[in-house]
């Protein structure tokens, strides 16, 4: 009885906050600080020391990056420390253990859902430098202190304004697609609509099927109604109404479509097939619920209206035009108007060479993606280093708008409908050019990344 009443007393000293009743539970970082706050990082023990090298990873991964950049960065942590670290990276967990001499501790960590904050991620690739300079010199509270402040770091931008992203983005798109100005016009409203009704959901962490669904339907919706007001005004064809497709491209997994490429490079393929599947699962959910919406309202993915433009006011146009698309998908990641601006500069670039590629030479798409891709990289990896941004911030909104959008909805559509030979066309394609996309950017990571040429 005297033993039992001893370990209520000891239980009630070390009472903490209420556990929490969400599906995630979340782990109080603060208890692995203990007594030890003021005392130097590299004299902690070694579960404290092997907190922060978890911490550290896991914001990683929930910004978006992939497995190779993610291990780097606990490696880089881990070395400071005085520990060697190994961590098995996923979508949106890691398996990973520190050893010190004959001792090791095992941690495993999980995030809710996978996204993407570009803004954060800059973040802590900072953090990564300055501690490999003063780590050695940071108390267990200062460094956990710092990452509080980063992990706190909301969205830069509000809903409405996420919707005008993925307006301006969509427009361009719509006009790098083939589309005139009704389709630009009609695609921004839809688009707008879509995206900001997404950011909503996201905001009351509604679960990914969901936003995708809905905000794919309001998108498609808005471009009908727009359309159909345009249409009653000025009497204009109805074959604008194939802009539709772009309304809804603002949904395109552009991190892990790019990311799961750059995985598998490394060998690293469970968080390289994890990413596929979720891309692809995104895409499928996508375009079976533009199909479905397109059914319902009678739209149909035909050509686009020929412009009547010459080959130098297309190039004169598509410069800007790529411009405002990576623009725009760029602060849909989160990234700030200055490191948005950069990938612009390079997405337009890399694009436009693309697209020329495609118009005025026998260069296949795919070809010309990887064309673009490698231009792309090797923009980056000058302007990364001069800007301090990390590359994949740079490069992933640069190419996202190179990702074939079209061909996908329109295999999906035509196999729908049972034409199963035009679907397998569009898909092949599709395939080709995704497939190039991120061959690109490993090959100019090959060229000058001497970290990432080597295996070791």
């Amino acid at each position: 009885m005297e033993q039992q009443k001893n370990f209520s007393k000891k239980a009630t000293k070390r009472k903490r906050a209420p556990l929490s009743k969400h599906h995630h539970m979340t782990i109080r970082w603060d208890e692995f600080i203990g007594d030890a706050g003021d005392e130097l990082a590299i004299d902690a023990s070694l579960k404290e020391r092997a907190a922060i090298v978890g911490r550290i990873g896991i914001l990683m991964l929930a910004c978006g990056t992939g497995a190779w950049r993610v291990r780097n960065s606990m490696n880089s942590i881990a070395r400071v420390l005085g520990l060697t670290c190994t961590a098995d990276v996923g979508l949106v967990s890691i398996e990973y253990t520190c050893v010190e001499l004959d001792e090791s501790y095992t941690q495993t960590l999980a995030l809710a859902t996978s996204g993407v904050n570009t803004s954060k991620l800059t973040d802590l690739e900072w953090f990564v430098r300055e501690f490999e300079r003063h780590g050695r010199q940071m108390t267990i509270s200062d460094i956990h202190y710092l990452i509080d402040q980063i992990r706190a770091k909301s969205g830069l931008y509000k809903p409405p304004v996420l919707g005008l992203a993925a307006a301006l983005a969509c427009g361009a798109f719509v006009f790098l697609l083939g589309g005139g100005l009704i389709e630009m016009i009609c695609a921004f409203i839809g688009a707008g609509f879509g995206n900001y009704v997404r950011a909503k959901m996201n905001q009351h962490k509604i679960t990914l099927f969901a936003g995708i669904f809905v905000s794919v339907a309001v998108a498609c919706l808005m471009y009908m109604v727009s359309f159909r007001g345009i249409e009653a005004l000025f009497s204009v064809s109805s074959r604008h109404e194939a802009g539709y497709i772009g309304a809804m491209l603002f949904v395109i997994p552009g991190f892990p479509f790019i990311t799961s490429g750059l995985d598998i490079a490394k060998l690293d393929m469970r968080s390289g097939l994890e990413r596929m599947a979720h891309a692809l699962t995104i895409i499928i959910v996508a375009t079976m619920v533009g199909w479905l919406t397109a059914m319902s309202i009678n739209f149909k993915p035909e050509d686009f209206i020929p412009l009547q433009l010459t080959s130098w006011q297309l190039l004169a146009l598509r410069l800007p035009a790529s411009f405002c698309g990576v623009f725009g998908f760029s602060l849909m990641f989160n990234s700030s108007p200055k490191l948005a601006s950069t990938a612009g500069i390079i997405g337009a670039l890399a694009n436009t060479l693309r697209l020329e590629l495609v118009d005025f030479t026998n260069v296949p798409p795919a070809a010309a993606a990887f064309a673009g891709a490698l231009l792309a990289g090797l923009l980056a990896s000058i302007l990364g280093k001069k800007a301090g941004y990390p590359r994949i911030s740079l490069t992933v909104p640069a190419i996202v708008i190179m990702v074939p959008g079209l061909y996908m909805y329109r295999a999906v559509y035509n196999i729908g409908l049972n034409s199963i030979s035009v679907g397998a066309y569009w898909l092949t394609q599709a395939t080709l050019i995704v497939l190039a996309l991120p061959l690109g950017l490993i090959a100019a990571r090959i060229l000058t990344d001497p970290k990432w040429r080597y295996s070791d």
